[in-house]
């Protein structure tokens, strides 16, 4: 196989890294002499670069066909790689197949084979039975969060897929979790293993926790929020109808919020996440499917308002937060009946709660929905042209863009929102009139 030309110092200026930590160097290394590699590492230590590495340096520029494959147990962990992916300048194409969303889509993007493929066990399955996949040249495979896939019963695809792939040289498997056996399908032999998860919280974590005077928190939580201020924080829920209820309480309490779960439509997850992303609201009420394989920079608090069953949950959790050098802190809300859990060693600081609740400032961006993305040719680009052109806003009245397939989303200061919705309400974007308005 010819070794591909790209310059990892390239790829790390456009990813604005200045050098690579300790794991990504030692899984790089590793990859140069084995062809099994497990390479084991705590949530936020940069395990997506430390895969991608490896896997882009096999990759052959002259050979215009699929050659490795990538399989994620989540739409969003799916989502992100793509993004890093792209963001690292390789010049190989990338196509993402994950539930969810319309299939045909995906169909067109595979016509043309990308050099790589990465998405979900059930939509990877599922297109290599139906041949939209071509399996025959792909010899390098990526099993990222495998113990997490397992753990959510995708084992019968995974076998599928991996069974499919008749001239599999390279296999990669990625765990922020070592007490996980490997089934025999995914045919490793005599791998390398390299291990650099601690054990330890993030020295840059601090863990607190509050005490509630009744075994209803949402009080205790309305109240611990009001003295964060306007920091971003997630809310962790271990059901869904209480990530809705909490939510429902807070904004009726006048906390701007929103709220993600594995319930929701692709659009309605994407939409609560853009918000959240782009400062539109700092407080995001979810459960544990926020745990793991969100690329949300800068999360300050992780509440725990409902204690996670278990440890692995509880350290994936705090895991949103303190990423790489940031700090954070990690909340939990105790009722009268909670205990702290025996493996939240040390124990946690005992806050006190201010006696008066004064709401926090609310968000300065609103976002705005737009009826047309990618598949439309339109891009950021445009969106920023047209509405400092057509909405009459400056560039400093734009926020974050971001550009899904069928849609967009693009935060504005919300001060100006109503005037530039006025303004646009019958201009069109790439001469198509488009649906726009403040993002549901």
């Amino acid at each position: 196989m010819q070794i591909s030309s790209f310059s990892i110092e390239n790829t790390l200026s456009n990813l604005q890294i200045e050098a690579l930590n300790e794991m990504q160097q030692a899984s790089l290394e590793a990859n140069k002499t084995s062809n099994e590699v497990i390479l084991l590492a705590n949530t936020g230590s940069g395990k997506t670069l430390a895969f991608l590495l490896p896997v882009t340096q096999l990759l052959d520029k002259h050979q215009p066909v699929t050659q490795a494959l990538i399989i994620v147990p989540s739409r969003e962990l799916a989502l992100q790689i793509e993004q890093v992916f792209k963001k690292m300048g390789t010049g190989f194409k990338i196509s993402c197949c994950y539930g969810g969303h319309l299939r045909e889509t995906e169909e067109n993007n595979l016509k043309q084979a990308p050099a790589l493929i990465v998405g979900t066990p059930g939509r990877l399955a599922d297109h290599i039975r139906r041949g939209n996949i071509i399996t025959s040249h792909i010899e390098t495979l990526v099993l990222d969060e495998f113990d997490k896939s397992l753990e959510q019963g995708f084992e019968e695809e995974m076998s599928f897929i991996i069974n499919s792939l008749p001239v599999l040289k390279k296999r990669i498997l990625t765990s922020a979790t070592e007490a996980v056996e490997i089934p025999p399908f995914v045919g490793l032999q005599n791998p390398e293993k390299i291990n650099f998860l601690t054990g330890e919280k993030s020295s840059a974590l601090d863990v607190q926790m509050v005490w509630s005077d009744d075994n209803d928190k949402s009080n205790t939580l309305f109240n611990l929020i009001c003295a964060l201020g306007n920091r971003s924080t997630i809310v962790f829920c271990n059901q869904r109808e209480f990530v809705e209820q909490i939510s429902a309480y807070l904004k009726d309490k006048g906390i701007v919020n929103v709220f993600y779960h594995g319930a929701m439509e692709q659009q309605e997850r994407d939409a609560a996440l853009c918000k959240f992303r782009n400062g539109s609201s700092n407080v995001l009420v979810t459960t544990d499917l926020a745990a793991r394989g969100l690329d949300i920079p800068n999360i300050r608090y992780i509440i725990h308002y409902q204690l996670s069953n278990t440890q692995e949950a509880y350290t994936h959790r705090n895991g949103r937060t303190a990423r790489m050098e940031a700090s954070g802190t990690a909340i939990l809300i105790l009722a009268p009946h909670e205990r702290v859990p025996e493996y939240i060693i040390p124990a946690p600081t005992t806050i006190d709660l201010p006696p008066t609740a004064v709401l926090p400032q609310k968000p300065v961006w609103t976002t705005l929905f737009i009826a047309a993305g990618k598949k439309d040719k339109v891009n950021k680009v445009d969106i920023v042209g047209f509405l400092t052109n057509k909405g009459q806003l400056k560039k400093e009245d734009i926020g974050l863009i971001e550009v899904k397939d069928f849609f967009s989303f693009v935060a504005v200061r919300k001060s100006k929102a109503s005037h530039t919705l006025q303004m646009i309400k019958t201009e069109r974007i790439k001469n198509k009139k488009v649906k726009i308005d403040v993002a549901k």
